[in-house]
Parts: C-alpha cells; structure tokens; sequence
C-alpha cells in the first residue's frame, strides 16, 4: 500500500569495535605514532610513505590498527587514545640554579626561557610532542640553555642575536629521516651558551660501539 514502509525482514548483526568507522582524529593519531616511528629509526621512508597513504585512506580502526601493531605507542600513548593537551605557553625563569624538563614532558606550543647564570636542559628525546612547530624565545645572560634532541628533531636558531656569547647546533648524523617537530628559536644570547646537540652515549654504549637508544 502507498506511503506504508515494509518491516525489517530481520535485525542486523551486532558491529565489532575492528569493524567501526575512523574519525579524520583518529587518522591523525595513527598518522603521528608513524612519523614518530620513523624519527626514531623503526620505519624505512618507503615503509613511512606506505603506511600514511593507508592511514589516510582507512576507513575502519581495524585498518588503522594493523598499521601500527608492531611498533610502541608514541609518548607511551596508544593510537587509539588521545595524547596529552599541550599548553600554549610555558614560561622558564632560572636564576643561579639549574631547571631540566626530561622523560616524557609534553612540548608546549611555545616556550620562554629567561636564564642569568644558572642552566636549563630541555630534554627531547623522549618528550611528547604533540604540534610539529615548537616557538622557542630565549634569553641567556651568563648562563646556559641546552637542547637535547633525537632524529627528526630540527633546531633553527637563525633569529638568535648573540653578543659575547655562543650559539651552536650539532645535527644529528646518519640517514635523514622526516622531521617532526622544528624547534624555532628567537630572542638573545649574552655571555652565555645557547646548544643543541645529540644525547651522549654513556660509557657502556661507547665500549660496545652502539648507538644510543631513544626508547
């Protein structure tokens, strides 16, 4: 009969959580925990290139789940769960004393660090990177700020102005991997030292001639 709609011939089979549609976040997780990856050495740039254009493709977490089951979570965060919020800002103000941000801390968008004969260590290696753009404004009088950094990890210090002090920035050696997060830095250096340089390797790595390990 006209306008009356015909009954359900029978009920849909229950979904499984594997079978249930990705967001564009989800993509976005699984996209990050790959260039990680790779920044860290565990993908080859065609395994990276392979595994984003099925990322971005998939239309299942099931898809998205099998891209990333052999690698650890970025940041010690699954793919699935989202990361940590970054603050906007974090402010440094060190004196004569000595500030370190180490392990999994959470990069901030920006950062300022004012330091007068004291140090700050800012300790990437392992840190929780979550934006690929780092603002960086540093004010060094008689003091010192070191950056710490892993591959993947770009420094650019071409807006630092430097009198009476140093500025430095070792890259890392070895093939080049895809950046995840730049590291721009501005303001200015006086009588101090501004670095950035690979961990060192402690002395057992050194006798066995191994490379130091981001995990």
């Amino acid at each position: 009969m006209t306008g009356e709609v015909s009954p359900v011939s029978g009920a849909r089979e229950p979904i499984t959580q594997g079978e249930l549609r990705a967001s564009h976040m989800d993509r976005d997780r699984v996209v990050e925990v790959l260039r990680v990856a790779a920044g860290d050495g565990r993908l080859t740039p065609e395994e990276l290139d392979e595994r984003l254009e099925a990322a971005l493709t998939a239309r299942t977490y099931s898809e998205l789940a099998v891209l990333t089951t052999d690698l650890p979570a970025a940041g010690g965060h699954s793919a699935g769960v989202a990361a940590p919020e970054a603050k906007q800002l974090v402010r440094i103000d060190c004196g004569a004393g000595t500030a370190v941000r180490d392990g999994q801390w959470v990069v901030p968008q920006r950062l300022e660090v004012r330091v007068s004969s004291g140090s700050v260590k800012l300790d990437l290696t392992k840190a929780v990177i979550t934006s690929p753009v780092l603002a960086l404004d540093a004010e060094v009088h008689a003091g010192s700020l070191l950056l710490v950094t892993r591959p993947g990890i770009e420094v650019d210090t071409d807006d630092v102005a430097v009198r009476g002090g140093a500025v430095r920035v070792r890259p890392h050696r070895g093939a080049t991997v895809p950046i995840i997060l730049r590291v721009q830095v501005s303001g200015n250096v006086t009588g101090g030292a501004l670095k950035a340089r690979p961990p060192r390797r402690n002395l057992w790595q050194r006798l066995l001639r191994r490379p130091v390990s981001y995990q």
